[in-house]
Formats: C-alpha cells, sequence, structure tokens
C-alpha cells in the first residue's frame, strides 16, 4: 500500500505542476506602463516638514485597463533622496490611455539641508539630475513597478525690474 500512495502522490504532483504551468503560458505578456513627472505643487506642511503633491502621467500602452489600489514613490534629486509619499488611492488606467496621479509626499528639514549643500554645484536650480521611482499596487501578481530619469530646473524667479 505505501507503494501505491507514493505513487498516487506523485501524479497529483504531477498534474497540479502542469496546471500551473498551463496557467502561466496563458499569461499575456504586458508592456511596461509610461510614468512622467509632470508637476510638484504645495501642500500645508507640519512643524520642520514641507508638503507637496506630485503629479504624474501614466500612459497604459496595453489593451487592457490596469487596476490600481495603492501608491508608493520615492523622488531622488542630485542621487539623494528628496520627497517619499504613499496613497491609498485607488482607480484604473484606461487600455491604451493615461490618466493623472496626485500623490502627497513629505520633505524632511534633513532631506532640505542635505539637498541644499549638493546643490552648490548647479547654477540657479538649473540641470538637476532626478529619478523617480515607485509602484502602483494591486495584488501580488496585479503590482506594477515604474521608473522615471531626467533632469529638474526650478522656475526662474522674475528680473528685478521685468514686467511678468
Amino acid at each position: 500500500m505505501p507503494n501505491a500512495l507514493h505513487h498516487t502522490f506523485v501524479r497529483a504532483l504531477l498534474v497540479s505542476l502542469l496546471l500551473t504551468l498551463a496557467a502561466c503560458s496563458t499569461l499575456a505578456t504586458r508592456d511596461p506602463l509610461r510614468i512622467e513627472l509632470v508637476g510638484i505643487e504645495p501642500l500645508p506642511g507640519e512643524g520642520l516638514e514641507a508638503r507637496f503633491a506630485i503629479k504624474l502621467r501614466v500612459q497604459n500602452p496595453n489593451d487592457q485597463p490596469i487596476d490600481f489600489d495603492g501608491v508608493d514613490l520615492e523622488l531622488q534629486v542630485n542621487q539623494h533622496p528628496l520627497l517619499s509619499g504613499v496613497s491609498d488611492q485607488r482607480g484604473q488606467v484606461p487600455r491604451y490611455g493615461e490618466s493623472i496621479l496626485r500623490i502627497p509626499v513629505s520633505l524632511s528639514a534633513y532631506a532640505a539641508l542635505r539637498q541644499a549643500w549638493g546643490m552648490a554645484g548647479y547654477q540657479d536650480g538649473q540641470g538637476l539630475p532626478y529619478e523617480l521611482r515607485g509602484k502602483l499596487a494591486n495584488g501580488l501578481f496585479g503590482t506594477w513597478r515604474f521608473n522615471d530619469r531626467g533632469t529638474l530646473n526650478w522656475p526662474q524667479p522674475p528680473a528685478p525690474g521685468a514686467t511678468p
């Protein structure tokens, strides 16, 4: 009897493995989302903390809509963490469509000082390299990670005597 039980177990294990492989093969490959930083807006802060809302344009180049239930992101400037935040917002990026997400983030006084020190080599806050990393969460297999890089050019104050 133990030999028959062993064969039954091995057979059940093989069937289970084949069903798992068949399920994986039916999953379609998905193109990566296109994420672009489109704005940073001030929000009310607390104490030594500054708050902002980062606006992201999320484009979905896939034939299926992307549902999400939570967002996490971090913005590094000049290779140092600057802003980070999370949001429990839910939504959907339509198939072959786009959505604008607004995520609240924090800037600690320490991060601001570190950035001010590191920006000494950049003239007037122009050409600062940034990297934006994050994820749109939707369960174990539905999480979409993203990464965007570029340069930030802080708005220049108007020249003295210039008319806006």
